[in-house]
């Protein structure tokens, strides 16, 4: 970003990708995010093993149908961290993060999808599984905007360059 010499008002577009990713705002998510693991992590290999062991069979498959729904989603939420963490330090370019990120959906579950099992799983696991749906939903505006954003600075493509674009968004790379 620059700024103009009369009265500092700003003479270019903030590119989004870089401003994002160089934020306290960013560094917050990602602590936020990776502290998700963690704690998760913590409860599923000891109070939650804890907790299954008391639950009915219907609960008990419940609880493991969500533990494992919820693992996957925060190991897509870590995986979405480190690749913008990886575009912050410059480890990764923005081409890099595109073939990277094909890897990487965040889900569209929501928590409206969870089993109707739900309320009578152990309080601390519905806890995680809230904190982990309301983060994958503020990733997927970031991300939404992330590629945006990447569009928006992106060079126009001319004929050839554009279809083979679309026939590879389309089939992924066949050669």
């Amino acid at each position: 970003m620059k700024l103009s010499n009369d009265k500092n008002r700003i003479s270019e577009t903030v590119n989004y990708v870089e401003f994002f990713a160089a934020s306290n705002q960013f560094q917050s998510l990602f602590n936020e995010g990776m502290g998700l693991v963690e704690e998760t992590a913590n409860y599923l290999d000891g109070g939650g093993r804890v907790e299954s062991r008391e639950l009915s069979r219907p609960q008990a498959l419940a609880y493991a149908s969500e533990s494992m729904r919820l693992t996957t989603r925060l190991m897509q939420i870590a995986s979405w961290l480190l690749l913008q963490r990886a575009l912050k330090n410059g480890e990764l370019g923005v081409e890099e993060i595109k073939r990277d990120s094909n890897r990487i959906k965040l889900s569209k579950r929501s928590v409206n999808d969870v089993t109707t099992l739900i309320e009578e799983l152990p309080a601390k696991l519905i806890d995680l599984i809230h904190k982990s749906f309301d983060l994958q939903v503020r990733l997927q505006k970031i991300d939404k905007r992330f590629w945006q954003s990447i569009d928006e600075h992106a060079p126009a493509q001319t004929g050839a360059r554009e279809q083979f674009n679309k026939l590879k968004a389309s089939f992924g790379d066949i050669y």
